[in-house]
């Protein structure tokens, strides 16, 4: 057995007969008689009292110590006094993800979580203490989407409190709790008349965007982070290489979401708008720190820019120009109006036309193209609709013969 139990109502003498026995301390009757005492991995001595007539079970917690310690499953019974704020505080520091990621990773952590569980200690969480607070976000009025980034925020570092030792178990994988479900929402894309006419409504500056988000499948950021350089219009491509994006509301160069760059087919349509615009609005060179508010500058000849070489703040844009233009074009503002929707358009165009889930996935750069199939899979064309057509192009010309099409040849 680890360590040994104290009793610390007797000690043990030994007698002028040279015989041993218990003699009641100064402690009897008083307080924990039990003392469970261990050396741990680290070499300090840890220990739980217990009360009379419960020696059997400081036996028990003993037996079960050395038994975690034997499967490396051994977790220290201070660690969980650890609390959720200085938990969250250790986590924090210690990631490595993208920083425009850790931001909002830490807002979210600051603003939804600490306010609730932050003074709890970890070994006090329970399950029923993340349903309460899942079903306080609900009451407050969060988004299920917004929710559901947040649990799974909050999730994330409750397994790494599982990792380091300081839990046994994370309360938010329990069989009692369930992540928020997202709203059951079909994507409905725009029709081509609205995509029109939110171009003709916006600045003529800025109606390329509308091209490239729409024909090409670019994000915002990456609308606004594309360089000159990076459009081929000999082979009718366009790398996806970078994106503007907001620190704390500074821009900065980055990769595109997820890291993953991308080649995607240049429409000749599209082509054209955009030679139209370089003709009328040159790029300007923009320098800016590459993914860090403090990194390394970066200079890209952008297509969009605002003057003296600045890059276009999608917040001002956004604010000034998209939602004025929603307004002029008689659309309603709201979650499915922002400049995403164009990419909703363009994966429903390919869709339509036969693309494959594959394709359109490298397209959009998806990191997955099972997320793009559930995401996309109401707009792909019905076997229904694809056998009319194959039967009406067979017989787009009519029967040679009365026989029809399935006549035998040569008989």
């Amino acid at each position: 057995m680890a360590g040994h139990i104290q009793d610390r109502w007797y000690r043990t003498e030994v007698g002028p007969d040279g015989k041993t026995r218990k003699v009641k301390t100064d402690r009897h009757g008083t307080g924990m008689r039990y003392r469970a005492r261990y050396v741990g991995p680290d070499g300090t001595e840890k220990s739980k009292s217990f009360p009379d007539r419960q020696k059997r079970l400081a036996e028990q917690w003993l037996a079960q110590i050395e038994a975690d310690m034997s499967r490396g499953q051994y977790i220290d019974p201070q660690a969980g006094r650890l609390t959720v704020r200085q938990h969250a505080e250790r986590w924090l520091a210690s990631l490595t993800m993208d920083p425009g990621t850790f931001v909002g990773t830490e807002q979210r952590i600051r603003l939804h979580v600490l306010p609730y569980l932050g003074s709890r200690t970890l070994g006090s969480l329970r399950p029923t203490h993340i349903r309460e607070w899942l079903r306080k976000l609900q009451d407050r009025g969060v988004a299920p989407a917004y929710q559901r980034v947040i649990f799974a925020n909050l999730s994330t570092m409750l397994t790494a409190a599982v990792d380091d030792r300081l839990i046994p178990e994370n309360p938010c994988r329990s069989s009692s709790v369930r992540a928020p479900k997202l709203d059951p929402r079909r994507i409905a894309p725009w029709p081509r008349e609205r995509v029109l006419a939110i171009r003709s409504a916006l600045p003529e500056p800025y109606r390329a965007m509308v091209d490239l988000a729409g024909g090409c499948g670019l994000r915002q950021g990456e609308v606004l982070g594309l360089a000159v350089e990076d459009v081929d219009f000999i082979d009718g491509v366009v790398h996806v290489v970078r994106q503007v994006k907001l620190i704390r509301n500074r821009p900065v160069f980055a990769p595109p979401k997820g890291g993953k760059t991308r080649t995607v087919p240049l429409p000749e349509s599209v082509a054209r708008s955009i030679e139209e615009h370089i003709g009328q609005h040159p790029p300007a060179d923009v320098t800016l720190p590459w993914r860090e508010v403090d990194g390394s500058p970066v200079t890209a000849s952008l297509l969009f820019h605002r003057d003296q070489g600045r890059p276009v703040n999608r917040n001002d844009f956004n604010r000034w120009t998209w939602y004025p233009a929603l307004d002029t074009s008689g659309i309603p503002r709201g979650r499915a109006s922002g400049m995403h929707a164009l990419r909703h358009f363009y994966a429903s165009v390919l869709l339509d036309a036969g693309e494959s889930i594959k394709a359109l996935s490298e397209y959009l750069g998806h990191h997955d193209p099972g997320f793009t199939l559930r995401t996309y899979t109401h707009l792909m064309p019905s076997s229904e609709k694809r056998t009319r057509e194959a039967v009406n192009r067979a017989f787009a010309d009519g029967p040679d013969t009365d026989d029809g099409p399935t006549t035998a040849q040569g008989e």
